[in-house]
Order: structure tokens, then C-alpha cells, then sequence
């Protein structure tokens, strides 16, 4: 009983002298490199990876987060694909057209007008854009008109870069409301 209680005091003692803050030397570390790596900077050459470059080039096909890819053009072809192909992926709700209005509000009415006539603010310096309630534009189906708003038309510019995919398509949602409440006040 003696010798149990003298390993326990001399375990306890070594114990108290390793927790000390008067000692110069830290504890041994068994795998340092997890504790202290080396950083590179993300254009540094690093001589660990293959192509001696930190950052690395993504690989083929990868898609970025939030992002889904397009597999059409900037033509009038691709436009027409997109209309017999692309559809709504989720139904258009309430919240979806309040954000596709809040949207419009921000990129569109400035040269589309607030209610969607081609009469926005900016139609004096430029040439009027279509009119939602014009035979041309009513007759284009929700995937056409996301083409439309993804890669522009004409003097429209592009909004693929500024808008992401799903409020692209509130967007389209918003425009067709729009073109519903035209068609029920015409007389």
C-alpha cells in the first residue's frame, strides 16, 4: 500500500513540475508540421504541387457553387432553343415575383418602364426597348425571355454576370405578371 501511494505522489509531483511556466523549452511535439505550416501566397510559386503554382486551375467541368451552366449562345438560334427548352425549374410564387419586381425595379424599369411599356426614364437617350405588351414580346415563352435577361438583345446588355440564375428567373416571372396585367386592362 505503502509503494502505491509513493507512485502516486511521484506522479502527481512530475505532473506539477511539467505544468511549471518557468521552463524555456515547450513540450515535444509530435507531428510539428500540423502546428506550424508553411503558407504560401495564392500566386507564390510552391514547390509542392505538380505545376509549381499554389493556386491550381479548377478541374474540367467544375461548376461553382450556385451556379449552374448554360449551354447556349448569344444568337438569335440559341434564343429560339432556349424557348422551346428552358422552363421554370422551380413555379413561380409570390416571394419569387416580389423579388423578380424588386429586381426589375433595379436593373429594368430604368429603360423598360415601371409598368413594363418601353417608357423608362432613359428612353430619351436611347432607342425604345419592346414593350411587354407588344404581340412580339407576349409571344415569347419564360425560357426565351431568361435568355433575353442572361445574355441581352439587341442594345440590352447582358445580366448573367450581375444577376444570379434564380433571381434571373423571378425576373422573367415579374415581366410575365406585368404582361398579364397589360392584357387584362387592354381594352
Amino acid at each position: 500500500m505503502n509503494a502505491g501511494r509513493a507512485a502516486v505522489a511521484l506522479v502527481l509531483t512530475i505532473a506539477a513540475a511539467g505544468c511549471g511556466s518557468k521552463s524555456e523549452q515547450r513540450g515535444y511535439e509530435y507531428m510539428p508540421d500540423m502546428t506550424v505550416s508553411v503558407p504560401y501566397d495564392t500566386f507564390a510559386r510552391n514547390p509542392v504541387t505538380k505545376t509549381g503554382m499554389t493556386q491550381q486551375v479548377p478541374v474540367r467541368g467544375t461548376i461553382p457553387r450556385g451556379f449552374l451552366p448554360i449551354h447556349y449562345a448569344r444568337t438569335p438560334e440559341d434564343a429560339e432553343r432556349a424557348g422551346r427548352e428552358l422552363s421554370y425549374p422551380h413555379p413561380p410564387d409570390a416571394a419569387a415575383v416580389e423579388q423578380g419586381k424588386r429586381l426589375y425595379e433595379t436593373f429594368c424599369a430604368v429603360c423598360h418602364g415601371a409598368s413594363g411599356g418601353g417608357d423608362g426614364p432613359l428612353v430619351p437617350l436611347i432607342p425604345n426597348p419592346p414593350a411587354y405588351s407588344s404581340e412580339r414580346v407576349r409571344a415569347m415563352p419564360p425560357g426565351r425571355l431568361f435568355h433575353v435577361v442572361t445574355f441581352g438583345s439587341g442594345r440590352m446588355p447582358a445580366y448573367a454576370s450581375q444577376v444570379p440564375a434564380a433571381d434571373r428567373w423571378s425576373i422573367v416571372a415579374y415581366v410575365q405578371t406585368l404582361q398579364r396585367r397589360h392584357a387584362e386592362t387592354a381594352p
